[in-house]
């Protein structure tokens, strides 16, 4: 929720010894002025929304006033006499904790950050069963409430000091794979000239929107893409995706309304481009470049922020000069809807334009892989690294050379050690405790792929999707794990979110979570941070029942094992895969262990080369029985990114 929809001004403390009335708002459920959140005194209620509310408080050591924003959605949960926020009913609690788990990611996040046009998260903790963060208390209108009062629309010059702070601030998230995903005019506040701010992450709300299935709650029409819709694995999300909500933004700046809903748009494009609708308003440079950034296909809209600024501001063209004509202007082909389509087609039928529209363009792969960068790097991989070099031999022996280190599993119990991937793994039984160090650290960035609100559908095939991707890449672990996701049925959900995206190594353990939208068996893949090793991460000898309900929340290690960073310094990438049916994984080349199975690295790059069908060569057939015909080979796959640091 927006912190500063309309700024009050503050109010004063009661008197001493008088009654400490409710901070007030809607519902009645806001903490009394005069209470006390560590060293924050509440004073008075700035806002409340669907999913929180956000109060004015003192800061008492450092005498300053703050925002404390607390997480309370409201039709989950509800203020209990001793002011803590309780479930309405426990068949919300997993949703809610979900969506607490997303609030607190949110504010680690930013607090990682330090940008004018970025909020600054001071402090965040849990208590009172929910959890709160503290914040700079900002004020001033938002865009929306401050165009209201304007009689006619900015000039260039004004929008562009307005934008020179949102794209650094984007550009710097977007370098540590972060999305804004809600860009919008009620999202960005106006402390002053060219002073902007970038409002409402929104991470707790699209969890509880994914959770609840209500694509209403989530997105904003004009102002999302086409991506943010379906969401399936050939659309993916990125930079571009917040390219577009930006340039919406622009549009309904000059235009006074936001653009139709970029799903319309995708079947028949009928809104007119801003550089015919505001010619002679504006420079021809600066209209082209939002009408490039509101294209809809991902493939061809303006990439990133770097080149949105390049377009943004450009000089004016000499006389005479026509500017290049808009992206989606060269794109003729449209996809016709008959009145009443469902939800289900709709994402069908939209998959299919985009495959289509693919196979007719130059063989290029979009969007580019998502290799996940060292901690050093300025700015998000566009293009695939090299892939790493294989073992000729087994494929389970490390490079030792080249800063990567060999992995070790650790077995406490046993006292056993084996080549692998970037953990140390221990049993907790009766043998005594595990060696390496459980401590807890900070929490950076969790990014999901293709988390797909599953959408009703009385036509959905028991076969295997038939998606290939325009171009096969070369193998890499992390190239097969975009494949699994990317072959997989966007309308089955799975939500996977993790305890500590950010681990340091030797001391913070893996703990995550998994909800699907369907039952069935639940499987784990993992690419260690060396991206020479691959595992079947779960079930594994520890712990083999991989069992899963809908709706029902998995926590992963369970208890009697647990895995802790190992090392060296990178990314991990997990994929967890949900299928109505067992998968018989026997036919693959898995290295027998007691503990984690390992593809053969050898024999996966085999593999991957000879594969020639649909689908990915990583996930086997599934296992019916006879009386189940046809087999239902889908399955639902998300993917999650993990750091693991040095300690210093």
């Amino acid at each position: 929720m927006s912190q500063a929809e309309s700024a009050p001004s503050q109010p004063s403390t009661p008197p001493s010894g008088s009654p400490k009335p409710a901070a007030g708002g809607p519902s009645g459920n806001a903490l009394p002025i005069g209470h006390r959140l560590h060293e924050f005194e509440i004073t008075g209620l700035v806002g409340e929304g669907g999913f929180g509310i956000v109060y004015l408080a003192h800061d008492t050591p450092l005498a300053r006033v703050v925002a404390s924003r607390e997480y309370r959605p409201g039709s989950l949960a509800t203020r209990a006499g001793d002011l803590s926020v309780t479930v309405k009913s426990e068949r919300q609690r997993d949703t809610f904790t979900l969506g607490m788990r997303s609030f607190v990611n949110e504010a680690k996040l930013l607090a990682s950050f330090d940008h004018p046009a970025l909020i600054k998260v001071y402090r965040f903790w849990e208590e009172n069963g929910t959890a709160y963060m503290v914040m700079p208390y900002y004020q001033g209108p938002t865009l929306k409430a401050w165009l209201r009062d304007q009689k006619q629309p900015p000039d260039e010059a004004w929008l562009k000091g307005m934008l020179a702070p949102l794209i650094d601030a984007l550009e710097v998230i977007h370098a540590d794979h972060c999305y804004h995903r809600d860009i919008a005019p009620d999202n960005i506040l106006l402390l002053g000239p060219n002073k902007p701010l970038l409002l409402d992450f929104g991470a707790a709300r699209r969890v509880i929107g994914d959770a609840t299935q209500a694509l209403t709650v989530i997105l904003k029409p004009g102002y999302a893409p086409v991506e943010q819709y379906a969401e399936v694995p050939s659309m993916k999300q990125g930079p571009w995706t917040d390219v577009y909500a930006l340039c919406a933004v622009l549009y309904a700046t000059i235009m006074g309304k936001a653009p139709p809903p970029s799903v319309g748009r995708m079947m028949k494009d009928d809104m007119t481009p801003i550089s015919q609708a505001a010619l002679g308003r504006y420079s021809a440079p600066f209209l082209a470049a939002i009408d490039a950034g509101l294209t809809v296909h991902p493939e061809q809209r303006v990439q990133n922020m770097a080149a949105l600024r390049e377009r943004l501001f450009a000089t004016e063209l000499p006389p005479g000069v026509t500017p290049p004509a808009p992206a989606h202007e060269d794109d003729e082909r449209t996809v016709m809807i008959p009145a009443g389509t469902d939800a289900a087609t709709l994402v069908t039928q939209a998959r299919q334009h985009t495959q289509m529209t693919a196979m007719a363009a130059p063989a290029t792969s979009f969007p580019p892989t998502q290799v996940a960068p060292q901690p050093a790097a300025p700015t998000p991989a566009t293009t695939p690294p090299p892939a790493a070099p294989s073992d000729t031999a087994s494929g389970t022996a490390a490079r030792t050379g080249g800063g990567l280190n060999k992995l070790w599993i650790a077995l406490a119990v046993l006292g056993l050690a084996g080549g692998g991937g970037a953990w140390f793994m221990t049993r907790s039984h009766q043998a005594g405790p595990a060696t390496a160090g459980e401590t807890a650290s900070q929490v950076a960035q969790v990014a999901q792929v293709a988390q797909v609100p599953q959408v009703a559908s009385n036509a959905a095939s028991s076969q295997a999707p038939t998606t290939m991707p325009a171009q096969r890449d070369p193998f890499t672990i992390v190239a097969a794990l975009e494949d699994i996701v990317r072959s997989a049925d966007p309308l089955m959900a799975i939500n996977t979110l993790t305890d500590k995206s950010q681990l340091l190594i030797g001391k913070d353990k893996l703990q995550f979570q998994v909800k699907t939208s369907v039952p069935g068996y639940l499987y784990v893949y993992l690419a260690g941070t060396d991206q020479n090793h691959f595992y079947l991460l779960f079930p594994n000898a520890l712990d083999k029942n991989n069992r899963i309900e809908a709706d029902k929340l998995v926590e992963l290690p369970r208890k009697g094992w647990h895995i802790t960073a190992g090392g060296p310094p990178g990314v991990n990438h997990i994929v967890t895969m949900v299928s109505p049916f067992p998968r018989d994984f026997s036919q693959l080349p898995l290295t027998t262990t007691d503990t984690i199975p390992e593809f053969d690295m050898a024999q996966a790059t085999r593999l991957w080369a000879e594969h020639k069908g649909p689908g990915s060569p990583f996930v086997p057939p599934a296992v019916c029985d006879k009386a189940t015909t046809p087999c239902d080979q889908r399955y639902g796959a998300t993917l999650v990114h993990i750091e693991e640091v040095a300690t210093r």
